[in-house]
């Protein structure tokens, strides 16, 4: 019997896996998860990494040597990180070449600290993608008022973007324009315009603001509904005469992507938002707990067509329930760039807190 994860993938929904750690590399764990999962790239942030660096040794032995010679804890957690994501890019070379670079891309976060400075994003974007040395190494840059004019002019600067934070529709279109100005302008330029990008559209945090909000019959619906919206505008923007143009000239789409689908609700099914949001030329970027479900128990029978009627009607009864949509995307846009500083700062903290230690006590 075929796995739900292959299945997804003969769909034409890519998966990648929201998790990295050193074990993961070093034990085969990752490889796995390619061989036998369908896993064709993965995604990493601020609290992956403490979490990572934070249990066990694996980390200590590099803390410990390079600690000293770093210019700050941030400029040494970067090339922990790149050390990691370097051997997963690699991992996915073959990926990226058999797919025409569509697939096996891996990605590093900015710092959190730069979401309301564009000019440091743009500069941390540039740095980034210089030291990782990596074709398939997607730099993350934030989906916010500040980092959209970023996004666009890292696009134009050639670096690969993975847009974060997109929380509607209306943020998606704005990450999509700043893509296709980048794009145009390096045509007008005259340089290749083959530049990769997806937008990723989080999804389980909506069900988790509202949960305590609305009746029993609409927890767990919200997200679906957004993304499913977001679906049907990323469709119709593939099929526009201006994304055409670019297409005819050599340029390759920015894919929509579904991140945070790890199910937030014990009560509700731990695959529930890969199977509703199992869409052609999309992306899900799995939890590793929710890729081990959804490989031993997911269930694909349906997929999204671009159709928003259903969405809509969802989304006229969250708003009958006293839901502001927009007023809401804002909030958890705001909130989940501070809930990344936060983890970044507690990460920075601990990596000073464990070299300190180790190197006392060599």
């Amino acid at each position: 019997m075929m796995k739900p994860t292959r299945e997804l993938q003969d769909l034409g929904q890519s998966l990648w896996l929201d998790n990295i750690t050193r074990d993961m590399l070093d034990n085969g764990t990752l490889r796995r998860y390619i061989d036998d999962d369908s896993i064709t790239g993965l995604t990493s942030n601020p609290s992956i990494f403490d979490a990572a660096i934070g249990n066990g040794e694996t980390y200590d032995a590099c803390i410990r040597e390079k600690a000293g010679a770093a210019e700050s804890e941030e400029s040494l957690f970067i090339e922990l990180a790149l050390e990691d994501l370097r051997r997963a890019a690699d991992l996915f070379r073959p990926v990226f070449d058999a797919s025409g670079q569509v697939d096996g891309w891996v990605s590093m976060e900015i710092s959190p600290l730069l979401v309301a400075d564009t000019a440091g994003s743009i500069e941390a974007a540039r740095q980034i993608h210089q030291q990782a040395d990596r074709d398939n190494l997607f730099v993350k840059i934030p989906g916010t008022p500040e980092g959209i004019p970023a996004i666009e002019e890292s696009i134009f600067n050639g670096i690969p973007v993975n847009v974060t934070l997109l929380f509607s529709r209306e943020h998606y279109l704005q990450a999509a324009e700043a893509y296709l100005r980048g794009i145009e302008r390096r045509l007008e330029a005259g340089r290749d315009p083959r530049v990769g990008s997806v937008a990723s559209l989080f999804i389980s945090r909506w069900d988790t603001a509202v949960r305590d909000r609305v009746p029993t019959d609409l927890q767990n619906r919200l997200g679906i509904a957004i993304g499913e919206s977001t679906y049907k505008a990323y469709r119709e923007l593939l099929s526009s005469a201006r994304w055409r143009r670019l297409a005819e000239a050599g340029a390759s789409p920015q894919r929509l992507l579904w991140a945070s689908t790890g199910t937030k609700d014990p009560d509700a099914s731990e695959t529930l938002y890969v199977e509703a949001l199992a869409a052609p030329q999309t992306i899900n970027t799995l939890p590793e707990k929710t890729l081990i479900a959804f490989s031993k128990h997911g269930v694909v029978d349906r997929r999204l067509d671009g159709d928003d009627h259903q969405a809509r009607a969802m989304l006229a009864r969250f708003a009958d329930a006293g839901i502001d949509i927009d007023e809401l995307a804002v909030q958890l846009q705001h909130e989940g760039a501070q809930a990344f500083i936060k983890s970044w700062n507690k990460l920075l903290a601990r990596i000073a807190e464990k070299g300190a230690a180790l190197t006392q006590a060599s």
